[in-house]
């Protein structure tokens, strides 16, 4: 009867180090709860100026009578909404983790959150560009800001590039801690 049978290899016990070659090799340590990650209070901050400056960008252009006369206006509205959307509902999960102290390292979370972080990101960066060269253009190049609201534009744009300055190290943070798994 030809029956499988459990079979034991030895490994070799590495060789022993001497105490200048024990000092050289250190264990690596991941570190957990860097602030400005998800879970932590300077997350939370960041999520919160992501929402507020994405908010103002989206009420600011909203509330001009003209905005849907540019393309780029129109992108404006939709990535500030997506971003304010994007920020408030981490902001609460950033709230709850910190209530009830719980770590948000897990690697499929993570993985969500920078993804989501990404492209919202880079929507609102693209759409806060796109406006400043239309805003440009109707200011600078036309003058012809009497008959628009270039001050309003302006606000808008520039809520809009703040609120990517604050979503930047969310996204560079959670990359980072994908990546060093």
């Amino acid at each position: 009867m030809n029956v499988s049978h459990p079979a034991v290899h030895p490994v070799e016990a590495p060789p022993p180090m001497t105490d200048g070659a024990a000092a050289a090799v250190v264990p690596r340590l991941r570190m957990k709860d860097i602030q400005g990650m998800p879970g932590t209070p300077a997350g939370l901050i960041l999520r919160f100026a992501q929402f507020v400056f994405a908010a103002v960008a989206l009420c600011v252009m909203a509330t001009t009578s003209d905005f849907a006369s540019a393309t780029s206006f129109r992108y404006l509205v939709a990535a500030s909404g997506l971003q304010s959307l994007w920020s408030f509902s981490l902001a609460i999960v950033d709230i709850y983790a910190l209530l009830v102290r719980r770590s948000l390292q897990n690697y499929r979370l993570v993985s969500f959150l920078t993804v989501g972080d990404g492209v919202s990101s880079t929507l609102i960066f693209a759409s806060a560009c796109a406006s400043a060269g239309i805003t440009v253009l109707i200011g600078n190049d036309l003058a012809n800001c009497s008959k628009n609201h270039c001050t309003q534009f302006e606000t808008a744009t520039a809520m809009a590039f703040l609120s990517w300055f604050a979503a930047l190290p969310s996204f560079l943070l959670n990359f980072w801690s994908l990546a060093s798994r």
